[in-house]
């Protein structure tokens, strides 16, 4: 007798935007083997294009941003006979072989301690996996397995369950760091991340900087996950060593003010809901490697 196949809610954003990546992304999608998927299509201020044929889709009048975007696709894909996993899948990303979404399933099923599942992503044409995508301190092997506690959210297996009891994505964060509050969420609820540097997504390596609002919108979502997450007093800590990675990181002293614009943006609050972690979560993420002030 076999096994029941594993359902998969499948996310992915479009702006229509990526009239030759996106259709790439969908067809290495839709061949995933031994899974039943369930896929909806979020345009995120625009009407979709190029939908494949039975692919449900929304449109958002707006662009209401990534995170939020992720969330009314989940949402459209909730109910009775909705998936045990939901996968985040971006736009512009490949799955290069036809059982990447069944492997991905098979190393939930190993660590059930695990509320998602974050496989390596790599550039296509390089191979070279940036070390923005691999989800702990210590990057430098990108192909050891292990237990994380952020996740690189544009392609992310998440169990349905957990998902829903974190509450799903900051979707007012609208672009970055919306991975680490959900993450930290997770660790919460007594979860943990897992990394499968063995299943490997390819994605082109992009540098976030080239989004206008990018260092407005790291450091505003930096003060907004600290009040939204930490513990009182972690979170000058946390903000403190933030700022001086920053100082020395950021060359340009246009980027820097438009940094520290965006830090003097969330002080004046915004952050939302302050549901601070406790200090036993304080105290694993630590023994996991990352304490939550890095």
């Amino acid at each position: 007798m076999t096994s029941p196949t594993t359902t998969i809610d499948v996310v992915v954003l479009t702006m229509n935007d990526r009239p030759t990546a996106f259709p790439q992304a969908m067809a290495s999608l839709l061949v995933q083997q031994d899974v039943d998927l369930r896929v909806v299509i979020v345009g995120n201020g625009v009407e979709p294009d190029q939908v494949p044929a039975g692919v449900r889709t929304v449109t958002l009048p707006v662009n209401e941003g990534i995170p939020q975007g992720r969330n009314v696709g989940a949402d459209a894909l909730a109910g009775p006979d909705c998936g045990e996993f939901v996968f985040f899948f971006d736009n512009d990303a490949v799955l290069p072989a036809s059982d990447i979404l069944a492997r991905l399933v098979t190393e939930a099923r190993r660590h059930p301690e695990a509320a998602y599942i974050q496989p390596r992503i790599a550039d296509p044409d390089t191979g070279v996996t940036l070390r923005r995508w691999v989800p702990r301190l210590r990057a430098g092997d990108v192909t050891r397995p292990g237990t994380v506690t952020v996740m690189a959210e544009g392609v992310v297996l998440v169990r349905r369950t957990d998902y829903e009891q974190a509450g799903g994505w900051p979707g007012h964060f609208f672009l970055f760091h919306e991975g680490v509050d959900l993450a930290w969420r997770l660790w919460d609820l007594g979860r943990t991340g897992w990394y499968a540097p063995d299943i490997v997504i390819h994605h082109p390596a992009t540098d976030p900087a080239r989004h206008a609002s990018y260092y407005r919108l790291v450091a505003r979502n930096r003060v907004w996950l600290a009040y939204r997450r930490l513990p009182a007093p972690l979170i000058p800590i946390y903000l403190a060593t933030w700022t001086l990675l920053s100082l020395v990181r950021i060359r340009s002293r246009a980027n820097l003010a438009v940094w520290f614009a965006g830090l003097r943006e969330g002080l004046k609050g915004g952050y939302g809901q302050r549901r601070p972690m406790s200090w036993t979560t304080v105290l694993r993420l630590a023994r996991a490697g990352r304490p939550p002030i890095v």
